[in-house]
């Protein structure tokens, strides 16, 4: 029970006074012996006071003081005194402490009096509140003593809530509608570590919406998903099937597929042949993933087998385990120290018995031939600037294109391909030729130029020369130039023609086996290694066409090749024709008799009117080659057939050599039982040939 105000007391004793002096009937006693009971209840505050019959006495009355109300009964024994608001009965020997009430809920009742207390909030029981209206305690709060830990109480509401405001929250929640709820503002901070973005907490070290600073969102890689890791936006997981070779946040994921290695990873490698790697100079190398990560590149650093071994370096250059070994493996007679830079087969030597430095560089099949360095480098031409009467044979082989000198019997490793001498001569190479028979030229009348580079070479049974030349002058080749060099004709070449110069088919035999003016050219060579035959240009002219053909007076031009060779004809001759059916025709005006094609640069119509195995002609393609040589000078002929001379136009003559050998080759003219109606010859563009040839002449 709760303590009883002293003051409420007197407010209780001054309600009853007041009630009983409001009563206007007379005052009845009905027992002498006045009982009064007081109680409280703790729920409603209502004190209620119980009396029965008593009489009053007037006399004994004890005047109250206004807000005062003494009460004193006494009953078998007992002595009740009244104090300011409480009054003490003990009808049986027992008192009560009564807590007087609101004087204004008292209520009274005949034989009963019951009073209403004041609520008091200090009457209320924990987790109650005293209600204005009701003026009771119900359920609610008025503090927070009301409510249980942490809760707090709204005043306003008289509801315990999770809290108030935002204070009552912890770090990183704020307070809404009474409860506390993650969020924060400028009043409320997040916990350690976290900020504050849009009312919300979060760890900027890691959001991809907010990565370091708050809206900063981290843009989307290609083929990836975002990441945000201590504040730096970065790359994710990549979308199969991409993936991320390069490392290179900014592309995303690149490569659609598997990576291959990691850019700048690095492993060792090797491509030299199986059992070289760490012999001699031989090393591995190092590759190096791409920075694409798709791949390794090159192997760098390696060192392989060197193709040849360099000579007296003390080192192992092919990695064979040997060092400076000097061999000729391929047996073509040039050792690796002698210059044979490709002496077994090879990665880069596909046939080294055709390569050494005895070889001559064959164009456009990037091999170094020669072994000078160089692949394919061309033959650098060597007429340019020849004098036009130069007696110099060696110049003459120049002029025709072959540059290229040697000598005799030069050290192996310096044999290599070249012309070794020449000389001019008479036919059967003794007595020199008359010095107006040869010349070299830079064309010949006015339409025939040299088929390689800046000269040809001449050599005529008169003046080698044309209209128009020069060093020496031209004289005309009908009338003829009886320059009195005369000898017998090359011996070889007569004994294998038993004893008689060869005619074409139908044609009469010649009527002498002299060879009157004559000239020849003769070139001792070394052939290439790698060569099996050559070719070179003719093209032949002669004032015997058209009325002298077919006849004993046709002069002759041989080109005769002293080689070990297989398929040359067996008198050495390559200037000649071979018709399908064998039949040979050597070259002169009587390849008329022969085929088409061979005899072009005339005028068609008549032949042979001065002999009896003439006929008519329709193979001549043009005059043009006539022009300006002297040749296109009309007199004498056969009617209208009256040029002074015809001309085969350039004929490609080829013939086998073996590589390697030493041979010779003669080229000589004559004239044939006359000194009159001269022929003439071109020379020019000798080519070396890796092929053997068919030998003889062809239309060009």
């Amino acid at each position: 029970m709760r303590y009883i105000r002293p003051d409420v007391v007197a407010l209780v004793s001054c309600a009853v006074l007041l009630a009983a002096c409001g009563d206007d009937q007379p005052v009845t006693s009905t027992d002498t012996t006045p009982q009064i009971t007081s109680a409280t209840n703790q729920t409603t505050n209502q004190v209620s006071s119980t009396s029965g019959p008593q009489d009053t006495d007037p006399t004994t009355g004890t005047p109250t003081e206004p807000g005062t109300s003494s009460l004193g009964t006494e009953s078998n024994g007992t002595d009740t005194t009244g104090t300011p608001g409480t009054s003490t009965t003990d009808p049986g020997g027992t008192d009560t402490d009564t807590t007087g009430p609101d004087p204004s809920t008292t209520t009274t009742d005949p034989g009963t009096s019951t009073m209403t207390m004041p609520c008091e909030e200090a009457n209320c029981p924990m987790g109650q509140f005293c209600d204005p209206v009701s003026d009771q305690c119900i359920p609610g709060c008025n503090d927070d003593s009301d409510c249980n830990a942490p809760s707090k109480c709204d005043v306003g509401s008289n509801t315990c809530k999770g809290c108030l405001g935002d204070g009552d929250c912890p770090l990183g929640t704020v307070c809404d509608a009474g409860e506390c709820t993650p969020g924060c503002n400028d009043m409320q901070p997040c916990q350690d570590g976290l900020a504050c973005c849009s009312n919300t907490c979060l760890d900027l070290l890691v959001d991809v919406d907010n990565c370091q600073a708050c809206g900063n969102v981290c843009p989307v890689p290609p083929n990836a998903a975002a990441t945000c890791a201590m504040g730096q936006c970065g790359l994710g997981a990549c979308k199969a099937p991409w993936n991320d070779c390069d490392k290179d946040p900014a592309n995303g994921c690149e490569n659609q597929g598997q990576c291959q290695c990691t850019p700048g990873a690095q492993m060792a490698c090797y491509t030299g042949p199986n059992g070289t790697q760490g012999v001699g100079i031989c090393k591995e190398g190092v590759q190096t993933c791409n920075p694409q990560g798709t791949g390794f590149g090159p192997c760098t650093g390696e060192v392989t087998p060197n193709p040849t071994e360099i000579c007296a370096n003390n080192l192992d250059d092919n990695c064979n385990g040997q060092t400076d070994e000097d061999s000729d493996k391929d047996g073509d007679g040039y050792t690796v120290c002698g210059g044979d830079c490709c002496d077994e087969v090879g990665p880069s030597c596909l046939n080294p018995v055709l390569v050494n430095p005895g070889a001559f560089e064959v164009g456009g099949n990037m091999v170094d031939d020669d072994c000078d360095g160089t692949k394919d480098n061309p033959v650098a031409s060597c007429d340019g600037g020849l004098a036009s009467n130069s007696g110099t044979p060696i110049d003459y082989a120049k002029a025709i294109d072959l540059c290229q000198t040697t000598t005799e019997n030069p050290p192996q490793n310096q044999k290599k391909w070249g012309v070794i001498s020449g000389t001019l001569t008479r036919a059967d190479g003794s007595g020199a030729i008359d010095a107006q028979a040869r010349s070299i030229r830079p064309g010949f009348g006015t339409n025939v130029v040299p088929q390689q580079n800046a000269r040809l070479a001449i050599l005529s049974t008169g003046n080698a020369a044309d209209s128009n030349d020069a060093n020496p002058p031209y004289a005309d080749f009908q009338t003829g130039k009886d320059n009195g060099a005369n000898s017998a004709a090359p011996a070889d070449w007569l004994a294998a023609n038993g004893g008689n110069f060869p005619n074409a088919p139908g044609c009469p035999g010649a009527g002498s086996n002299a060879a009157n003016n004559s000239a020849m050219l003769k070139l001792r060579v070394r052939v290439p290694t790698n060569a099996k035959s050559f070719n070179v240009q003719m093209y032949f002219y002669s004032a015997e066409w058209p009325e002298w053909t077919c006849t004993a007076y046709n002069d002759m031009f041989v080109t005769l090749v002293n080689s070990n060779a297989a398929g040359n004809p067996a008198d050495r001759n390559i200037a000649i024709y071979t018709t399908p059916n064998n039949q040979k025709y050597p070259v002169g005006v009587n390849l008329v008799k022969a085929a088409t094609g061979l005899f072009t640069q005339c005028k068609n119509g008549t032949f042979g009117c001065s002999g009896g195995n003439g006929g008519n002609y329709n193979g001549c393609l043009s005059q043009a080659g006539l022009a300006g040589t002297g040749f296109d000078i009309l007199e004498g002929g056969c009617g209208n057939n009256n040029t002074t001379g015809g001309g085969t136009g350039w004929l490609k003559m080829a013939g086998n050599v073996n590589g390697g050998e030493v041979m010779e080759i003669r080229f000589a003219i004559w004239d044939t039982a006359d000194g009159v109606y001269d022929s003439l010859v071109l020379l020019d563009d000798f080519v070396w040939s890796v092929q053997a040839s068919q030998p003889g002449v062809q239309p060009n």
